[in-house]
């Protein structure tokens, strides 16, 4: 199959393409990648070479480069390219919106027009919004982004039920929980934690800490959505969840230990705008239909992702670059 990966050079990306180059027989993969701050090319320098893996850099929003792309024999479209950054919606929608609504329309127009066999759709468990202390958001359940990043996210969900609807494209959606792994650009909350623990620098946590999320081990997300490419039905939505979850401030808790400091480094700073206090997704329909199943406990996995970056200070030092220390000093009232 051959399969166009949007955002391939981001965390998610990277570690899909890498999946599919190595889990399976049969995938030619294209990465089509504007290579925003957020996408890093030498997160794929072990792929590189690799007659499977072509790299084509451009944005989504460019029609004339989408067709070509598409054009050279495309199949299937994983789409991950995203403006992902809450904090950084807040500041300025703009960049969300283009990326994350205007360049899924496009992608939508070029595979009706070419044809493309299956389109999968990645977003996010954002778009249901804030959920009360008890329960799962299940597919079905109503949309109520409360930031400007979900609601892009949910406009992009609504285009494709479109396209499906509309002209029958072959799409699918996925919404996950929170990622975590190797290669996450360092203005997430696990890898922002796990750099400033190793620099020695605290550890700002929003709020009183209080706000719960659930965690998904990138190996286990690129599983699910191998298995929704592949089997996933046309026109339908699937939850992915890691069905572990834990406070903001129990996560900073586990950071600091694993790295060897003192809570002392924990900081709680003002909450941000619009803060949903709580997500939690129901997995049953990826069980029972593809047989998915997140497999990686959250200590396991928060360990082999601490380790990475311990054994990786050059390549995220590199990233925090003075753009990025002038927009921590904004968000945080820190260097």
């Amino acid at each position: 199959m051959n399969v166009l990966v949007t955002g391939g050079c981001g965390f998610i990306g990277s570690n899909f393409i890498r999946h599919l180059l190595q889990r399976r027989d049969g995938y030619q993969v294209t990465n089509l990648d504007t290579l925003t701050y957020a996408g890093n090319p030498a997160n794929l320098d072990d792929v590189q070479g690799d007659p499977h893996y072509t790299f084509v850099q451009g944005d989504i929003g460019d029609r004339t480069l989408v067709e070509q792309v598409l054009g050279a024999g495309v199949e299937a479209i994983v789409h991950l390219a995203a403006e992902s950054h809450v904090d950084r919606s807040i500041l300025d929608a703009t960049d969300c919106v283009r990326t994350n609504v205007v360049g899924t329309q496009v992608l939508l127009e070029a595979a009706r027009q070419w044809g493309v066999r299956r389109f999968v759709q990645v977003s996010t468990d954002e778009v249901y919004g804030s959920l009360g202390p008890l329960g799962r958001f299940m597919e079905d359940s109503p949309l109520a982004p409360s930031s400007p990043y979900a609601a892009s996210k949910a406009a992009a969900d609504l285009l494709v039920r479109a396209y499906v609807q509309t002209y029958g494209v072959p799409a699918m959606i996925t919404r996950a929980c929170n990622n975590y792994g190797p290669c996450q650009f360092p203005e997430k909350v696990i890898p922002l934690f796990i750099t400033n623990a190793i620099e020695g620098r605290s550890l700002p946590v929003y709020g009183d800490g209080q706000h719960v999320r659930e965690w998904l081990f990138v190996e286990d997300h690129c599983e699910g959505l191998e298995r929704v490419l592949q089997a996933g039905r046309v026109g339908e939505i699937y939850n992915l969840g890691g069905g572990q979850e834990c406070t903001n401030l129990e996560l900073a808790r586990l950071i600091v230990r694993a790295v060897g400091l003192s809570e002392a480094a924990i900081q709680l700073v003002k909450d941000r705008p619009a803060h949903d206090r709580r997500y939690a997704l129901s997995s049953a329909k990826m069980a029972t239909e593809l047989h998915w199943r997140p497999c990686t406990p959250l200590a396991e996995g928060l360990a082999r992702t601490v380790a990475w970056y311990q054994q990786h200070t050059t390549w995220w030092q590199r990233l925090k670059d003075e753009r990025y220390r002038a927009y921590y000093r904004q968000q945080y009232g820190q260097n």
